[in-house]
């Protein structure tokens, strides 16, 4: 009973020690622990704020590596195809210079083939005539199938003289003023694929 009695007289004492304690708190004293606590808040909203913040990084990064190892990905992927794509080219250009002949010597074969008649029956005939029309048949078949390859002659007799088309081999000269810088004689015809010349006319020129 009695010690019952002494915890109770502690617990008074302890309360009125403390009630006096809070009775000699100031203002100022009160201020400071509001600043205080004001500035725990702030500091644990700051470190809050701040793991998100990292977290959002952490997040950014990983999707930014993500795009980049695609983005990678696909480079690697047209760049293999780049190559193969070229290497295809070059082969096809290739086969296409070694075999881009073969049309028009397959439209040429059938005149071998006739001029090979003509040598035969040329050794069993005595009719030269007839082998020289023959001759010309061949001739002039073959020269229309050029030109619808797109060939064309360059005979330019009695035309003005031009370096582009034909080259000079001999002056001669004028027999009057007319005449004068044009082609008088031509040696050896030129051709021309198209626009482009492959062989200039052979010409002498009146001066």
């Amino acid at each position: 009973m009695k010690k019952n009695k002494k915890n109770h007289d502690m617990s008074e004492e302890k309360k009125s020690v403390q009630d006096a304690d809070n009775l000699n708190q100031t203002p100022a004293d009160e201020n400071l622990q509001n600043e205080q606590n004001v500035e725990n808040e702030a500091v644990e909203q700051t470190e809050s704020v701040s793991q998100e913040a990292s977290d959002n990084a952490e997040i950014r990064l990983t999707e930014a590596e993500i795009k980049l190892a695609d983005m990678q990905d696909k480079f690697l992927r047209q760049a293999a195809e780049f190559d193969n794509y070229r290497k295809r080219t070059v082969k096809e250009k290739a086969e296409l210079i070694k075999n881009g002949s073969a049309d028009i010597m397959t439209e040429i074969l059938p005149f071998i083939d006739d001029l090979e008649r003509a040598i035969a029956n040329s050794q069993k005939s005595d009719d030269f005539q007839t082998l020289k029309d023959g001759i010309e048949i061949i001739y002039n078949k073959l020269l229309r199938t050029l030109e619808q390859k797109g060939l064309q002659k360059i005979s330019p007799k009695d035309e003005p003289f031009d370096t582009d088309f034909h080259e000079a081999i001999a002056m001669i000269p004028a027999p009057d003023e007319e005449s004068k810088g044009k082609v008088l004689d031509c040696t050896r015809d030129g051709y021309k694929l198209n626009d482009k010349v492959l062989r200039h006319a052979q010409v002498a020129v009146a001066q």
